[in-house]
């Protein structure tokens, strides 16, 4: 068992209800194309407003891939280095039509175990408007020293 609770990379013990630093970054169809290069994922719908427009969209949008990527980004800025992601899920509700995405997440449950601390969070991404793009969840083990 643990005998102190676990911290983030800036010290700060973590409890039910604390919130990870956010994590932003400008979308639009430069990153789309960087993002798209690194992955081969050149898939019309994030590449052409029109395509986008034809599949119900206002437009192309970004990659659900993308923000996953920044997702366990966020994550991985937050967490001290010894700290393992043990798992992250999401779901893509509101397409990324590009701007300002912000990760935020907030810790739902810190339990013991005999490995260290288990940290449970609700992550999810943000608009510009502060509309939550793709909700998920994550799970932390933070070792014991």
């Amino acid at each position: 068992m643990t005998n102190t609770a676990p911290v983030d990379r800036a010290g700060s013990a973590i409890a039910v209800g604390a919130e990870i630093a956010p994590y932003s970054r400008e979308t639009g169809f430069a990153t789309w194309n960087r993002y798209a290069a690194v992955n081969d994922e050149f898939v019309p719908i994030h590449m052409d407003d029109e395509a986008g427009k034809r599949a119900g969209y206002d437009g192309a949008f970004g990659m659900g891939n993308l923000q996953f990527a920044y997702l366990h980004n966020a994550l991985r800025d937050w967490a001290p280095e010894d700290a393992r992601i043990t798992s992250v899920s999401c779901q893509f509700r509101k397409p990324n039509l590009g701007g300002r995405v912000t990760v935020r997440g907030t810790v739902t449950a810190v339990e013991d175990t005999s490995d260290g601390a288990v940290v449970h969070l609700d992550v999810w991404t943000e608009d510009e408007a502060g509309d939550k793009l793709a909700p998920g969840s994550a799970t932390l083990l933070f070792p014991s020293s």
